[in-house]
């Protein structure tokens, strides 16, 4: 017997269950018939027009996404807008929607585990224990900030943000805090947990800021919104293969980012802080 999109927003409630969700969200099941079968699932970051184009020529019956199309309260979805004709495209085309948004990143694992294990970090414990958002962990090996900003380089896809990072780059960094998507709400629990770095994304300039000038503060490694959560999304497809066996499942390698230029720079060191933009070559 075959499964049916229901079976893999099951299984995906059951992995991020919406309970988790802040009350601002919208998860679940944005369209689709829950009784139609699938045979493939497409995951991404984002629904944007580009995605839902990709999952349809593979074939795929349901497309899972991070970041909710609809976040926002909505009076129509006519075609002739950007995010509905998203909806009227996925409807032509018989392929499902489904988000898993504040809910993955509150989940356990959720995506904080997933850039976590990316970077190598081993979790220890939630960031912040009131909502499990973000992880704390360990390196397996010390390493001085610059060599860890090469592996965050390294682990993440390429941006044209890249990877930037304020501190000492000798620093030594064991125990990492990390937080998937916007961060700087949670400077202060980084602080307190006294990690040796924190890495986020959308880091603003007046957080930042404020937090470096204070005495012990960790390390900062910002880098860009949808490469820091890219790494769920292999999370989310084992979720659907483990539940789902014989359905084809693909992550897309699309960038989706919507930044598209980047100047390689660095900046010379200002006493102990050193800003650095580390990129690669986009593919």
């Amino acid at each position: 017997m075959g499964h049916l999109i229901a079976d893999a927003v099951t299984a995906l409630e059951a992995a991020y269950p919406p309970a988790l969700a802040q009350d601002w969200d919208a998860v679940g099941l944005v369209c689709g018939d829950p009784t139609e079968p699938v045979t493939r699932v497409h995951l991404a970051v984002d629904p944007t027009a580009a995605v839902v184009e990709e999952a349809i020529a593979a074939g795929a019956e349901l497309l899972v996404t991070h970041h909710p199309l609809l976040l926002r309260g909505v009076h129509g979805v006519p075609a002739d807008q950007p995010k509905g004709s998203v909806v009227h495209r996925l409807i032509r085309a018989g392929v499902g929607l489904f988000a898993a948004h504040t809910n993955a990143d509150a989940a356990s694992p959720g995506v904080s585990d997933a850039l976590a294990d990316a970077l190598g970090v081993v979790v220890e414990e939630p960031l912040d224990p009131t909502s499990t958002i973000g992880r704390i962990g360990r390196l397996p090996q010390p390493e001085p900030l610059a060599a860890f900003v090469a592996r965050v380089e390294e682990a993440l896809p390429t941006t044209a943000w890249g990877v930037r990072a304020a501190g000492d780059p000798a620093r030594t960094i064991e125990r990492v805090a990390v937080s998937g998507g916007a961060g700087d709400s949670m400077l202060h629990l980084a602080r307190a947990a006294g990690v040796d770095a924190y890495v986020t994304a959308d880091l603003r300039h007046h957080p930042a800021d404020e937090h470096l000038q204070r005495t012990g503060a960790p390390a900062l490694v910002d880098v860009a919104h949808w490469a820091s959560e890219h790494p769920w999304c292999a999370q989310a497809a084992d979720v659907v293969r483990r539940a789902l066996p014989g359905v084809t499942v693909h992550v897309s390698a699309l960038r989706t980012d919507p930044w598209t230029l980047g100047a390689r720079a660095t900046t010379p060191a200002v006493g102990n802080v050193v800003g650095t933009v580390v990129e690669k070559e986009a593919p």
